[in-house]
């Protein structure tokens, strides 16, 4: 599945999911229901049971666990609310708990619905919903969770729900408590439209009750539990007070207690279940309740004070304290507390009124409905997580003289005339508006502790402004603004990437750069590709190939699955044997104390010429540029100090680990990429012969086993504390056990369009490692093959040219024939 585009037309499906534990959740429900078919009339919508889906006798069980609990141990529902709040592992073993046993169960409903969007009023449909993303599913639907609750709790919170509707300011901070990396937004209440503010007398006459008179409405949910009587004793015996009605709800218990008690001033009126609740609320002067939940809504949404009298354990309590500071209700602790307000509210009308327009103003704040609608375009939202060692490496490596980001520089032709840099940065402003949210890559923003890993969190937005620049500068200056650009480190108080567009009278380039923690090259492109190009919707050529070609992959025989075993762990063992005995790295004039200058070279090669050369040379395309590098090296230290025989270069050679599953994902995310040592020879001989030494050693490398052996080190450092793998990293990534990076990457043999320029050409920009000095990346696009080299300010007197002396050897390569081979019993590393 792909992250799903912001829907265009209505939706035809919306799964609610709730649980029939007293009526909150389903009013809740109920209410968004409502909503939906003013949207969309004709609109499908199913409501699930989350307690039947979890099982027969589930939702028994757990009404009277919870009855119980607020009537008989309140204490141990406050011990179990507490732990949520005060011990995390605690919070997240019991959402997990319930993900795990929800979230299967709901895979079922969900596939057989097939719903546009998927709506929870329940934490526990929530938890399972939030199981299901985080293992990869239910990513083509908007998921949102609507908290009933006025104070949302770690249980009711989930980090991969799209957002979380919660009832005022002070709920959002207590939300973002509970999970910083949550998304969540205010809404009015979530109640029925029957419940509105309208003329008290009409609305008495409406529901059968006393019109004359201050009139109190005793309302604590359908179960009426909690000290229900005693706030009827403090209201009888207060002057002010003309009428209590009493809403018993299901408790038919309590009414006939009510009932059966003396009442001289004929002031009390018990009720059994009631379906005019909205005209009794809007009835009163002032609605007392106990949980802060749904009731407490309606009240609101009636405009109408309300009262939390002895809130019960747990979630009630704090719900009734965050409406008090929220200025939304008037909390009561005990009965003495309660007679007191009630005096002064039914003797201070001006009072009255001063909070009923408090409680109207927010209540009416927004349109439910409308509210409603933007749950069918939510974007998709990832929570904060960890990240993969590979990807740690690069935050750990990062250093200020040596960021470690990773970009490329677009060359745009057939360009419409008339277009100006600023033209074109607003269209890319328009594209990333539109197409940023889709691209989780693009959405990421980097968290660093001192003494914790890093992580990933998901930012709310993403503004333009904040990642796009442009300039219009004459060709001289050019390289100067392309230096500028891919010199600074991008900024990680933000989703850490960069756009820029430059312009000369000459040329149209996009530069891009972005933290390598973000990704690796095939991401950076993937990424650019369908952040920018015109058919934005469809994948690249390069990862449709991929998947192709892995999906025959699936079937293979138990056996064969041992035997590939088995060849790993052969493999994996000749690799750790050929990093271990690898030593350090020779001494070279282009390594020293790295500077926070750069210098760049660029040249794009003629892929017809390139393809054709390693044909006639027989050896891969990637071969044949790497060799292009390693004779180019040979002539810049050969022109500067001279070289001798025998004489080696050690550089890293990024290869890809990605498996088709991982680019079968739309996701093209993260670093799948491991290093090995290639001893590059740069002593003197032709280049037809330094190209056949260039096979073997990279043939070598890869029989060694190095490119899996270093995947499984790079992973097995993350388990390390995060100051030790910092530690470990800065002590390897650096000029001690290599003197360059090399990268030969994929691209795309169909290049894209931007606004209808042809995406003729892309140069890698690579980061360097601390004390190395020298970065050559090359990629595959359309009819060229770009070749960028990033060199260290200080070594920029040496490799000024490195790029352009790889053209002038690939003319000599394909204007003469290849040469016999060296024996293949030559003895191997020497030269």
């Amino acid at each position: 599945m792909t992250p799903y585009d912001p829907p265009d037309r209505k939706p035809e499906r919306v799964l609610l999911l709730s649980a029939d534990i007293g009526e909150g959740h389903n009013a809740t429900a109920h209410a968004t229901e409502e909503a939906l078919q003013r949207l969309w009339p004709g609109c499908e919508t199913l409501r699930l049971d989350t307690l039947k889906v979890m099982g027969p006798g589930v939702g028994p069980l757990f009404r009277w666990i919870y009855v119980r609990n607020v009537e008989s141990t309140p204490w141990l529902y406050d011990l179990f609310y507490n732990a949520l709040w005060r011990q995390r592992w605690f919070a997240d073993a019991s959402r997990g708990f319930v993900g795990a046993w929800v979230g299967p169960l709901l895979r079922r409903r969900i596939r057989d619905h097939s719903p546009d969007v998927v709506v929870s009023t329940y934490p526990m449909a929530t938890a399972g919903l939030n199981r299901l993303r985080r293992r990869g599913e239910l990513t083509d639907v908007p998921v949102s969770a609507i908290v009933s609750d006025f104070c949302p709790h770690p249980f009711w919170v989930y980090p991969e729900v799209d957002l979380h509707y919660v009832m005022s300011r002070a709920s959002l901070r207590e939300l973002h408590r509970a999970q910083p990396d949550a998304a969540g937004a205010v809404c009015v209440p979530p109640v029925s439209e029957q419940f509105r503010p309208v003329d008290k007398d009409s609305a008495r006459r409406s529901a059968g009750v006393p019109v004359e008179g201050f009139q109190l409405l005793i309302a604590c949910g359908s179960l009426a539990f909690g000290a229900v009587e005693r706030a009827v004793d403090t209201a009888l015996a207060e002057p002010g007070v003309d009428h209590v009605v009493v809403a018993c709800g299901r408790n038919e218990q309590l009414r006939l207690r009510l009932l059966e008690r003396p009442d001289p001033a004929g002031k009390l009126l018990p009720l059994g279940w009631r379906d005019d609740m909205p005209e009794l609320t809007a009835a009163a002067d002032v609605v007392l309740s106990n949980a802060g939940g749904a009731t407490a809504l309606e009240a609101m949404a009636c405009g109408r004070t309300v009262l939390m009298f002895e809130p019960i354990a747990g979630h009630g309590r704090a719900n009734a304290e965050l409406m008090a500071r929220a200025g939304l209700a008037e909390l009561c602790h005990d009965t003495g507390e309660l007679a007191k307000t009630l005096h002064e509210l039914s003797t201070d009308g001006q009072r009255l009124e001063s909070r009923e327009r408090e409680v109207l103003e927010h209540a009416t704040s927004g349109e439910f409905t409308e509210q409603v609608s933007r749950l069918a375009r939510l974007p998709l939202h990832r929570g904060g997580r960890g990240l993969r060692a590979q990807d740690r490496f690069f935050v750990h490596a990062a250093e200020s003289a040596v960021p470690q980001q990773t970009g490329a520089i677009l060359r745009l032709d057939e360009i419409p005339e008339g277009r100006t840099a600023q033209d074109w940065a607003q269209h890319l402003a328009g594209l990333i508006e539109q197409r940023a949210r889709q691209l989780p890559l693009l959405r990421n923003v980097l968290v660093q502790r001192p003494l914790r890993a890093p992580s990933w969190y998901t930012a709310a937005r993403i503004d333009p402004r904040w990642h796009l620049e442009h300039r219009e500068v004459d060709e001289h200056a050019s390289p100067g603004a392309i230096r500028d650009f891919f010199a600074s480190a991008v900024r990680t108080d933000r989703p850490p990437w960069q756009l820029m567009v430059l312009r000369t009278p000459e040329r149209t380039l996009i530069l891009a750069k972005l933290h390598h923690a973000l990704g690796d090259g095939i991401a950076v492109t993937s990424t650019l590709v369908r952040l920018l190009r015109d058919d934005g919707d469809q994948l690249d050529q390069h990862a449709a190939t991929v998947r192709q070609a892995g999906s025959s992959a699936a079937g293979s025989s138990p056996s064969s699955i041992v035997r590939s075993r088995l060849r790993q762990v052969r493999t994996a063992a000749r690799g750790f044997v050929s990093l271990a005995t690898a030593g350090s790295a020779p001494t070279s004039p282009l390594n020293g104390p790295s500077a926070p200058g750069r210098s760049f070279d660029s040249v794009e090669l003629p892929m017809r010429e390139v393809r054709n050369t390693a044909r006639t040379h027989g050896v891969p395309r990637s071969v044949l540029l790497i060799g292009l590098v390693a004779e180019a090296l040979h002539r810049v230290l050969d022109e500067h100090e001279g070289t001798t025989s025998g004489q080696r270069m050690r550089v890293m050679v990024p290869r890809t680990t990605r498996t088709s599953r991982a680019n079968a994902s739309a996701e093209v995310f993260g670093n799948h990429t491991a290093a090995v040592s290639v001893d590059l020879p740069v002593g003197p001989m032709s280049p037809a012969e330094r190209l056949e030494r260039v096979t073997r050693a990279l043939e070598d490398s890869q029989r060694s086993g190095q490119p899996l052996a270093a995947g499984i080190v790079m992973s097995a450092l993350g388990l390390l504390p995060t100051p030790l793998h910092r530690v470990i990293v800065r002590t390897i990534y650096q000029r001690r056990f290599f003197n360059a990076i090399v990268s030969a990457m994929p691209g795309s043999p169909r290049p894209p369009r931007v606004w209808g320029a042809l995406v003729a050409g892309v140069i890698p920009v690579l980061p360097l490692a601390s004390g190395v000095g020298t970065a050559v990346g090359m990629i595959s696009w359309g009819e060229t093959v770009g070749v960028g080299v990033t060199v260290d300010a200080r070594s920029g007197r040496h490799a000024e040219r490195l790029g352009q002396r790889t053209r002038e050897i690939l003319e000599e390569l394909a204007s003469s024939p290849a040469e016999p081979e060296i024996s293949r019993a030559a003895p191997r590393g020497r030269g």
